[in-house]
């Protein structure tokens, strides 16, 4: 059990049998009457969000049943991706739907951490950037340079995102798996 006192950004609480996360914290200290904590959350399931206003006298926060395992990805089975524990070769399956837009930055053998609420996977934390070819772009048009101008790019898996003009294909470019991004050219073709 938390108090109130404990609430922080980043926490993990659990609401009406759901884990939360705290994503925004705010402490409110009102000229007379108790301090308020007002909480942004999300769920970390269903990834809905909602505010809650907890006052400084409530007691017992309920704390999470999460597990956090270092576990390494193998490979795709159909609509799930396997990942396997590297001490114990311990085998769990993740769905698309928990995985979301990270599914495209999955490299076999990465480790990545994997969040636990009762024994099912809720949330993936992949490493913060990987190296990906460009398989399909167009070429950049010289001197367009004054701008930050952007054109589409695909990686092998199909994902497509913006890269800058001098990125031609076959290039090997670092992402940012938090956001998608493009973050830097590694190699050239």
């Amino acid at each position: 059990m938390y108090n109130v006192a404990d609430l922080r950004k980043g926490l993990k609480v659990e609401i009406d049998g759901a884990p939360w996360t705290v994503t925004e914290f705010e402490f409110c200290k009102p000229g007379k009457g108790q301090a308020l904590y007002k909480c942004k959350l999300k769920n970390l399931i269903t990834g809905a969000t909602m505010d809650r206003t907890y006052r400084s006298s409530d007691k017992g926060i309920e704390k999470a049943d999460l597990e956090e395992r270092e576990m390494y990805y193998s490979y795709k089975e159909g609509d799930l991706y396997v990942f396997s524990d590297a001490e114990t070769y311990e085998e769990l399956r993740v769905s698309t739907e928990t995985l979301g837009k990270q599914k495209y930055f999955l490299i076999e053998e990465s480790l990545c951490k994997i969040l636990l609420f009762n024994g099912k996977p809720v949330e993936v934390t992949l490493p913060v950037f990987i190296e990906k070819k460009v398989t399909e772009t167009e070429p950049g048009a010289r001197g367009d340079t004054a701008t930050n101008v952007m054109k589409p790019a695909k990686i092998d898996n199909g994902y497509e995102f913006a890269v800058p003009l001098f990125i031609n294909q076959g290039d090997i470019i670092k992402i940012d798996t938090r956001t998608g991004d493009y973050v830097e050219r590694v190699s050239k073709a």
